[in-house]
């Protein structure tokens, strides 16, 4: 009896094992949002080093990051920023201009899970931002800009998915008046193995009229890896598609996930 008090005892002492958690969902390096968010009490940063190159050769680089905080299994707290930015004039080797972007604050909203694999019923979400004027004199916006996506995705067969993500953004355009643009973003994945997974979409950040600074598009292709349950490797290129777009872009990025 006192051997099997003493047991009982040492395994009451013992910590818990933690429950078996998905592998980690990013919004990374694809320009659609996973409909996925981090989960209760969890938080995740993704991080990356981006460089685009325009037409006239000069080019900007930057630090893309995203911090996702769970409140609960289907709502999360999001700060996302463009980090540091440095334009390169093409004419020049040194940076012309070199500081900090603004910060967009916003939540996603789970409010769907999907079917099965083949089902019409997507998994889907809401998410709502609102991009502040806080950034350094060259890259800050005069107003705050409010925007709203709805992306949901569908599981097909063989590991291949399709996720969609329209929306809108509202911005002030030199006291005219506040003016809504489009956003749009279609993307094709395929999952290549358990831990590697492979993406091409056509991103569509920008809808507007010409006098309202005109369309911005890109076709963009990568891998994400993901090295273990709660971190991801990522890399992705995109290609212009207008004279108002970058000409090509590239990006590298770290997500991790704990508790």
């Amino acid at each position: 009896m006192r051997s099997t008090s003493i047991l009982g005892i040492i395994l009451m002492t013992l910590p818990l094992p933690l429950p078996a958690r998905e592998p980690i969902s990013t919004d990374r390096p694809d320009f659609v949002e996973s409909s996925l968010v981090v989960g209760d009490g969890m938080t995740q940063v993704e991080t990356s080093v981006a460089c685009e190159r325009a037409e006239a050769g000069s080019h900007l680089w930057n630090t893309p990051t995203l911090l996702r905080m769970g409140i609960n299994d289907a709502l999360e707290l999001r700060l996302e920023t463009e980090g540091v930015v440095s334009a390169q004039d093409g004419a020049s080797p040194a940076f012309a201009e070199a500081d900090v972007a603004d910060v967009s604050l916003g939540v996603k909203w789970h409010h769907q899970d999907g079917g099965k694999t083949g089902s019409w019923r997507p998994s889907s979400a809401w998410l709502l931002h609102v991009d502040l004027p806080t950034g350094g004199s060259p890259y800050r916006s005069e107003h705050a800009t409010p925007s709203l996506r709805w992306v949901a995705e569908w599981q097909l067969a063989e590991g291949w998915s399709i996720g969609v993500m329209p929306g809108l953004a509202w911005t002030d355009d030199g006291g005219r008046g506040r003016t809504a643009k489009g956003i749009f973003g279609l993307a094709v994945g395929r999952e290549i193995t358990s831990n590697l997974r492979g993406f091409a979409e056509l991103a569509v950040p920008e809808i507007a009229r010409n006098d309202d600074g005109g369309t911005v598009a890109s076709l963009n292709t990568g891998l994400a890896w993901r090295l273990g349950p709660d971190t991801q490797l990522d890399a992705a290129i995109g290609l212009g598609l207008n004279g108002n777009s970058p000409e090509s872009a590239v990006t590298i990025g770290l997500s991790h996930r704990f508790r």
